[in-house]
């Protein structure tokens, strides 16, 4: 899989800043690497590639915040989202290319409408709701590649902030990415290039994590999660237009 040197430049540096942005944010990294890695290597091998670089990326973020972690929230989110992650897989391998553009726009633009408009807005959440959230974003992550996003109203709505939000969202993520990856797998998505494309991003992913977390211990996130906002309506108005 020859990628070329610029667009290996390119893909580090959003790559960075992806798993930077999400390390601060607690999310936002996978919608805005999503559409570069849709650039360079299509829609259907960018997910998977996107799979395996987050995997990694959440398993940094999980280790950087681990004091922090609601292991309570993480298992009543693993308990839905580990069966639907198998689901969200095999739809991913029967809807067609165009369709899942389409997918990742409105998906993408819900996601930053969402986010602004209700993060703050939502109270009283209790940790066992976890159980049909999981199940419900895990199909969602199967098709798209990331549910970050549309998971960040439910984690802040429970109490969750900073290191807390962070950790116990890369935490959940990570054991349904596992899932994922399997299905992708056993469904015959996966291939030599694209593991080796997804782990070398990993060191990167890892670097932008620990930069993230330097910078979330000392600084408010309101500037961070506006950026984030706008990168994903941008990205998701990108995906409908192509």
């Amino acid at each position: 899989m020859n990628i070329g040197i610029e667009n290996a430049i390119l893909l580090s540096f959003v790559a960075f800043m992806a798993s930077t942005i999400a390390a601060i944010a607690g999310t936002g990294g996978g919608v805005i690497l999503l559409p570069v890695l849709v650039m360079i290597f299509g829609v259907r091998a960018a997910v998977p590639v996107y799979t395996v670089a987050q995997f990694i990326g959440n398993l940094s973020r999980v280790v950087l915040n681990l004091k922090q972690i609601q292991f309570k929230v993480v298992a009543y989110f693993s308990l839905g989202a580990v069966p639907c992650a198998v689901l969200g897989s095999w739809l991913f391998t029967k809807i067609q290319d165009a369709a899942l553009f389409k997918i990742l726009g409105v998906f993408l633009i819900a996601s930053a409408v969402g986010r602004h408009f209700f993060s703050s807005k939502m109270k009283g959440f209790k940790s066992v709701w976890f159980i049909p959230i999981g199940a419900v974003f895990a199909v969602i992550s199967g098709i798209v590649g990331s549910a970050g996003p549309f998971l960040a109203p439910f984690y802040l709505s429970f109490g969750l902030s900073k290191g807390a939000f962070i950790g116990t969202e890369a935490l959940g993520t990570a054991i349904m990415h596992i899932l994922k990856l399997s299905s992708y797998q056993g469904f015959s998505v996966m291939s030599g290039p694209i593991w080796a494309a997804g782990l070398l991003l990993g060191p990167i992913m890892i670097g932008g994590s620990y930069l993230g977390k330097r910078i979330v211990d000392k600084m408010q996130q309101a500037v961070f999660i506006k950026i984030v906002e706008i990168a994903v309506l941008l990205s998701g108005i990108w995906f409908i237009l192509k």
